[in-house]
């Protein structure tokens, strides 16, 4: 019985013999990193017996091509390369131990690499390294062995040589890590390019003497703005000085192989340098920016290692086009601004990788510390969001900003750690050695190009100052500092090692650094590969110096929308709509013919399908956008038989705008800081980010307080995003209710963006259109509705969106006698039909509505028009669903105050001051709404 029970469960077992290819597979994947496995069959390979005292078996694909590279080598060489001192087993055995031994420093070697320019690092004892832990010793190097995959070009060699060969390769200047990726082909491809040269390939006369000049660049730039400018903060590069020749090494490179544009996003360390030595800015501008000299069309400005530059940059390959993006204080929220712009420019040149490459640089603290950074990672591999991957330098200074022990910082040995969620190659480097720099360069492009996936080069450096040049470092690093003041600086170190190689002598490198000097004291541009700027960005010029009132015309003839109707609810036959799809579809074709008003869904949509039909591209992403949180837009059907997707809006007519639609990633920062890029590089197009629920938008509060509301102030940037962010009070709780309105009209000044919120279908139609159709580019934030989507009053007919027209302030709409009313409401949005649904049941005549759409800029000259019907009314109540803290009350209330006649007083009627937006019970919820519409509609 016993038997028969263990059979079946053998015969069922996944350890059965005819999963046998597939755990051998699984085996032989755990045998190269056993964290490529699943928890359960690591727990499986690691209680498998030990044999002979073998504690990790090889790879049996190596020892199968090692047997069968013995065979073809027939008796006599097969002879040879056994050691005669020892039996056929045991020099199987080490055999096995040599391959084990590669394989250690191909995962560990990094750690005992010699990458920190200072020797402070105390790394751990790697015993996978040490012969002995191998059952080797150096009795062995005269032995020879088969090196397996060992990319050095040949076959065999002795212990000794290999043993070099390997701390050459892995334990130099340059600490590679990619075994953690679980893709043979890259990993194969990494192993050929480091191993083939020992992590040291040969560098020409010319090239070195490139290095020595970048070095003598970024040494001078600091040690001038160190003399003229003392003590005045430049957060100077000076210990990572290698950036410089890096980052024009890598320009010239991509240049070569065909690339047209660089995006480069960076914080402030060493980013004045930058703008000076790579993008080639002038530096007599730059010192008028540190006298205090600005030019008064900038608006509010920004500090100087803020700001952004483009140039072109000479390549052998043609010129290249930089652009260093504007960014904030806020560390690494410029890199998916980055990406968006990338993308935009990605999109404009056929969607190829190879022409456009985005750089971002990072601090070692903030790489390891913030969270967006996930977030890029996360997105960098998805189809809404993928740039065919980016080359990220971290300035691994090896101090935040006043925090340098490491379990202060983080909780991983490096700060690139973070990078391996999506197993992008980590190249750790010495930055003292330009050579090594020069080659993991080179080497993180290639893969980049190849692969089309992110690459990180930690530049291991040092900061020779203060987080800022009045900072005293000594105060909270004192040894660390002690070092630094007696280390050579880069340009030196090498100066000094290319005259001990008769390369260059004494008195040319110190031409180098006079010719320098004098080039800066002559104010000139100091970049050789400096060119004017020629038409390699988007022509913004229609969209400048345009006001709000800036005419467009926006009719569409109901025939036209009739047309686009019918093409945006057509589909393939063999697309099987889910039911509940399938009706919408059928009440949207009935929308057309008359049959039934156009609800929320169906308006928009068709707004969508008027602007591609004009040849207006749409990017719209969001983490529900293709169906809608609130199951209103289905713009992307999906097939009920196969699972295929299928977008209408995609089939509006040949040769009709692009429209992409993407459900993003769970993020509200990284992506809505992205499609923030994408707008400010592509302007033609209507560019949306939806939030799931308008109060997820605080996620990304940044992007909306440094960049979007503040972007032309600061930097001049122009944009045009919309935000759609669902806002209403439901009874659905505190995190489901307020879009936090209060927030953006509060950051509202210098007509800097528009703040709507519309409450017809008319209303959307015609706000969407007017954001592409009017030449002007500002942001659109608009307050969308949730339950409004299907609410039986919200509808509108194919004459009101074929008007053309946004009303900005909509008066009221009952035929009242105006000369019989005594109280006149003003709200925003869905309590407006509350209100309006209440009067009716109240049969009131004497209480009017005025609804106002755009909040921001507040339209005084509409409200005047629809105000002056009541002139003799001095009872006028604002009404809004939110707290008295909250919402519009606060934040516009001066406007109310303008908009009402001479002599009347203003009251509030809504919720009362709260620290949560909404409550979290829906009895409660129901109370107070009624409460509020009660009080707006009594006339005391």
């Amino acid at each position: 019985m016993q038997e028969s029970v263990m059979k079946a469960w053998w015969d069922s077992s996944h350890m059965a013999g005819a999963n046998a290819a597939y755990v051998e597979q699984l085996y032989e994947a755990y045998l190269e990193d056993p964290q490529s496995v699943s928890d359960s069959w690591r727990q499986v390979f690691d209680s498998l017996p030990k044999v002979d005292g073998v504690e990790l078996e090889s790879n049996h694909s190596t020892i199968r091509e090692q047997f069968k590279k013995l065979a073809a080598l027939g008796p006599a060489a097969r002879m040879s390369s056994t050691p005669a001192s020892n039996s056929a087993a045991v020099s199987d055995e080490r055999q096995v131990k040599v391959l084990q031994l590669i394989n250690a420093y191909r995962f560990r070697g990094h750690q005992h690499a010699n990458l920190d320019p200072l020797g402070l690092w105390k790394q751990p004892r790697v015993r996978d390294l040490e012969l002995s832990h191998h059952n080797l010793s150096e009795d062995d190097f005269d032995s020879i062995f088969n090196v397996g995959s060992y990319a050095i070009g040949k076959d065999t060699m002795s212990l000794g040589e290999l043993f070099k060969s390997l701390n050459r390769t892995y334990c130099g200047s340059i600490g590679a890590e990619y075994m953690h990726i679980t893709d043979t082909e890259q990993k194969r491809w990494l192993q050929q390019r480091i191993e083939s040269v020992q992590s040291k390939p040969e560098v020409a006369k010319e090239e070195k003497l490139a290095l020595l000049k970048g070095l003598t660049a970024a040494d001078g730039m600091e040690k001038y703005l160190g003399a003229k400018f003392t003590g005045a903060k430049r957060f100077s590069l000076e210990g990572g000085d290698a950036l410089i020749p890096m980052l024009k090494g890598l320009i010239t490179e991509a240049g070569v192989v065909g690339t047209k544009e660089v995006v480069i996003g960076m914080a402030h360390r060493g980013r004045l340098n930058v703008l000076v030595n790579v993008l080639g800015k002038n530096p007599s501008v730059l010192f008028d920016e540190f006298s205090g000299k600005h030019d008064n069309t900038l608006g509010s400005g920004d500090v100087k290692y803020h700001a952004g530059f483009s140039s072109d940059f000479a390549t052998p390959g043609g010129n290249v086009h930089l652009a260093l993006a504007f960014n904030p204080s806020h560390l690494e929220i410029v890199n998916p601004v980055v990406m968006g712009s990338v993308r935009a420019r990605m999109d404009r040149r056929s969607n190829d990788s190879h022409k456009v490459l985005p750089i971002t640089l990072h601090g070692d603290s903030a790489i390891a510390g913030q969270g967006v950074v996930q977030e890029t990672f996360n997105m960098s591999q998805t189809r809404g969001f993928a740039v065919g991957g980016t080359v990220r330098i971290v300035i691994n200074n090896q101090v935040g900003f006043t925090t340098s022990k490491l379990e202060d910082t983080r909780s991983t040995q490096y700060c690139t750690d973070i990078a391996k969620m999506v197993q992008a190659p980590i190249f750790h480097v010495n930055s003292d050695d330009p050579e090594a720099v020069q080659f993991v360069t080179k080497l993180a492009l290639d893969y980049r190009n190849k692969f089309k996936r992110d690459v990180v080069i930690d530049l291991v450096c040092y900061r020779r100052h203060g987080h800022n040049e009045a900072d005293e470092p000594n105060a909270t690093q004192p040894l660390m500092y002690q070092k630094i003041q007696k280390h050579p600086v880069p340009r030196q170190l090498y100066a000094d090692q290319l005259i001990a190689e008769g390369v260059i002598k004494e008195q040319d490198a110190q031409k180098l650094i006079d010719d320098y000097r004098a080039a800066l004291d002559h104010g000139a541009c100091v970049v050789d590969e400096w060119r004017p700027m020629t038409e390699h960005s988007v022509d913004w010029t229609p969209y400048i110096g345009h006001d709000w009132d800036a005419p467009y015309d926006g009719k569409v003839s109901v025939d036209k929308l009739k047309e686009l109707g019918e093409r945006i609810t057509s589909y393939p036959e063999g697309v099987k709509l889910q039911s509940r799809v399938n009706k919408l579809y059928q009440d949207r074709k009935a929308m057309m013919t008359g049959e039934k008003k156009l609800d929320w869904g169906m308006a928009e949509t068709l707004a969508y399908a008027t602007i591609v039909d004009i040849g207006n591209d749409i990017r719209m992403t969001g983490q529900d956008s293709g169906r809608g949180t609130f199951f209103h837009r289905h713009a992307v059907l999906h097939n009920q038989t196969d699972g295929s997707t299928f977008i209408p809006l995609q089939h509006v007519r040949e040769g009709q705008g692009d429209i992409e639609i993407y459900d993003s990633v769970l993020s509200e920062e990284a992506v809505m800081a992205f499609e923030y890029g994408f707008a400010t590089a592509e302007p033609s197009c209507l560019t949306i980010w939806e939030a799931q629920f308008g109060d997820f938008a605080n996620g990304a509060q940044v992007v909306f307080d440094q960049f979007l509301s503040s972007g032309e102030a600061k930097w001049g940037r122009l944009c045009g995003l919309t935000v759609l962010l669902p806002h209403g009070y439901e009874g659905q709780g505190p995190e489901h209710s307020s879009a936090r309105l209060e927030r953006f009209l509060q950051l509202c000044a210098d007509h800097n963006w528009q703040v709507c919120v519309p409450s017809t279908p008319a209303q959307v139609f015609n706000m969407l259109r007017r954001q592409v159709i009017r030449p002007m580019r500002k942001p659109l934030i608009v307050m969308s509705p949730k339950s409004l989507l299907r609410h039986p009053l919200a509808t509108s007919t194919l004459e009101e969106l074929a008007e053309g027209v946004f009303h900005n302030v909509i008066g009221e709409i009952d035929d009242l006698n105006p000369s019989e009313v005594k109280r006149v409401v003003m709200c925003s949005g869905k309590v407006y039909y509350d209100l309006l649904d209440q009067r009716r049941k109240n049969e009131q005549t004497d209480v009017a509505i005025i609804r106002l759409e755009q909040l921001y800029p507040f339209p005084q000259e509409e409200c005047a028009k629809i105000v002056a019907n009541y002139s003799h009314v001095k009872d006028w109540v604002w009404c809004q669903e939110e707290p008295q803290n909250q919402g519009a009350w606060y934040s516009s209330q001066h406007h109310f105050w303008q908009a009402i006649p001479e002599g009347a007083h203003l009251t509030y009627a809504g919720r009362e001051a709260s620290a949560s937006p909404a409550v979290g019970y829906v009895s409660v919820h129901n109370q107070q709404q009624k409460a509020l519409v009660e009080d707006a509609l009594t006339i005391k």
